[in-house]
């Protein structure tokens, strides 16, 4: 008994000592947190010394781009050693000095500047094309008169180009018909050529007055009445030479009228087919040839009068 107790005495005290506590664990923390902070001034300090060549290099880049000498204070620099090897001292608050700076009056002013540039290109752009579709309508005129036909057709320049009216009225084809009568071979054949000739593209509309076709009648409506009309009118063309690419026909019945139906001529005036020589302008020029047109006369009378 008294051995067993002796043996329990002692195994209590060796428990005892396994569990005694290291009260200087904190300066293996302490040796970590120093040695961070240790290397964070290395670093800091590594990051704080100045290559002298790159800093030079720079120096140097600052003067050429902005053309003024790049001066760095003395206090900042000891001894100038940075500068060693430039030509002379630089100045770089001069180089962003206020008055270098770009002023909102010279933005716009050059905004404005290049607002009108581009519009003198386009005015000049629309003149010029002007100019080349009055040349074709003299071309055409010319050759109606040289046919026989002189004033079949009337002329106009809008933002599309150069719209020559041809009356159908009797002169293309008869009263609801789209058979093209001798006297419109004729006229086709005499504005062929110049046609032929261009390099735009055409677009041909056929048009109608506002008396509705006779019931029961070949044509439903005068929508299919004015599109046979401009059909038949690119057929015959494309006969003449013309490439069938180039020309695209529209019907559009009695929806665009020269003249109002109230108008005594409304009834031959607008039954109609129209040939357009479109233009090769760019979208702004060709918005400036209606106001081209409205201001151009021909011995001092509208262009639309002198040709009516």
């Amino acid at each position: 008994m008294s051995a067993g107790g002796h043996g329990g005495r002692r195994r209590g005290k060796k428990h005892e000592e396994e569990e005694h506590e290291n009260h200087e664990r904190w300066m293996v923390s302490y040796a970590d947190m120093m040695t961070l902070l240790l290397v964070l001034f290395i670093v800091l300090y590594a990051m704080s010394q100045v290559d002298k060549q790159k800093f030079a290099q720079l120096a140097s880049g600052l003067s050429d781009a902005f053309g003024t000498p790049v001066s760095v204070i003395p206090a900042a620099t000891p001894e100038g050693e940075p500068l060693d090897g430039l030509p002379g001292a630089i100045d770089i608050a001069s180089a962003i000095a206020p008055e270098k700076t770009v002023s909102q009056a010279e933005v716009d002013a050059a905004a404005a500047q290049a607002a009108l540039a581009e519009a003198q290109q386009v005015a000049a752009e629309a003149r010029a094309q002007y100019e080349d579709l009055t040349a074709v309508r003299e071309q055409i005129e010319a050759a109606l008169a040289a046919a026989g036909h002189a004033g079949a057709a009337r002329f106009e320049i809008d933002e599309r180009g150069l719209v020559v009216h041809i009356v159908a009225d009797q002169v293309l084809f008869d009263a609801e018909q789209a058979v093209l009568r001798p006297e419109g071979q004729q006229i086709l054949d005499a504005v062929a050529p110049t046609l032929r000739g261009l390099p735009n593209s055409l677009g041909v509309e056929g048009h109608a007055n506002h008396l509705p076709v006779t019931p029961g009648g070949i044509w439903p409506s005068n929508w299919e009445l004015s599109a046979y009309r401009a059909t038949t009118v690119v057929r015959y063309l494309a006969g003449t030479g013309i490439p069938g690419g180039r020309m695209v026909a529209n019907g559009y019945s009695d929806t665009r009228p020269m003249v109002p139906p109230a108008d005594p001529t409304a009834i031959s005036v607008n039954r109609r087919v129209d040939v357009v020589v479109l233009s090769t302008a760019s979208a702004e020029a060709n918005e400036l040839l209606p106001g081209l047109a409205a201001g151009t006369t021909d011995a001092g009378t509208p262009q639309e009068d002198t040709h009516g």
